[in-house]
């Protein structure tokens, strides 16, 4: 329900709706289901990946930058996690973690954030070099992943020292960089708390870990 815009509510049309209404299918996972207002993905109990929405730098995953307003399936069956970047601005991407442990991501690759050593758009699956990977979470234009053995890793736009590299300035980084510590939390909420602007993270031992632009106290410092 809510804003219908770009098909988002996957209702085959763009209509804005103040009730629930059920989006075509069962059998969907409770698994970091997500929206960012412009397109939306969600994952099956038998593990295939589904998006529809914005289409415009191909991050719904289809080798195409067609516009969806219903559920259509990213190639591939054993999805276990996936996230949308926070658009409109440069372009929106989608990252998504597979049960081998393995991280893919596509759509707009600007300032690096798909983690590729380049900035292509991609409209089709590529996968993030290493297979350890855990849980991963992007915005507009930095990216945040975990591994299995608790390290985090950043790549993307460093506006407001937002990838936690104690580097200033607009540094921007193409390809995973690991972010000092062995003890971050893995956890699906853990890697959600990001913002286009700052980050906070969990670690094992049950302290909160925040950086990035303090404007309003929201690092809470």
């Amino acid at each position: 329900w809510g804003y219908g815009g770009e098909g988002t509510l996957g209702q085959n049309n763009e209509t804005q709706y103040s009730s629930p209404v059920q989006i075509p299918g069962n059998g969907w996972s409770v698994k970091m289901n997500s929206s960012n207002g412009q397109y939306a993905n969600a994952i099956k109990t038998d593990g295939t990946l589904w998006m529809w929405g914005k289409n415009t730098y191909g991050e719904l995953g289809q080798n195409n930058t067609t516009k969806y307003s219903s559920p259509v399936q990213v190639p591939g069956t054993t999805w276990d996690r996936a996230d949308c970047g926070r658009g409109p601005s440069p372009g929106s991407s989608t990252v998504a973690v597979k049960t081998d442990n393995t991280l893919w991501g596509w759509g707009s690759g600007a300032n690096g954030k798909l983690g590729l050593n380049d900035t292509r758009v991609i409209s089709s699956p590529v996968q993030i070099p290493g297979t350890t990977w855990s849980q991963a979470s992007t915005t507009q234009d930095t990216t945040l992943a975990t591994k299995t053995d608790g390290t985090l890793w950043v790549w993307g736009y460093n506006e407001n020292g937002k990838l936690g590299l104690n580097q200033a300035g607009t540094v921007k980084i193409s390809s995973p960089t690991q972010i000092p510590g062995t003890t971050w939390t893995t956890t699906e909420d853990a890697v959600k708390r990001m913002g286009n602007y700052h980050s906070a993270f969990i670690k094992t031992d049950g302290t909160l870990w925040t950086w990035g632009n303090n404007d309003y106290g929201s690092l809470g410092h």
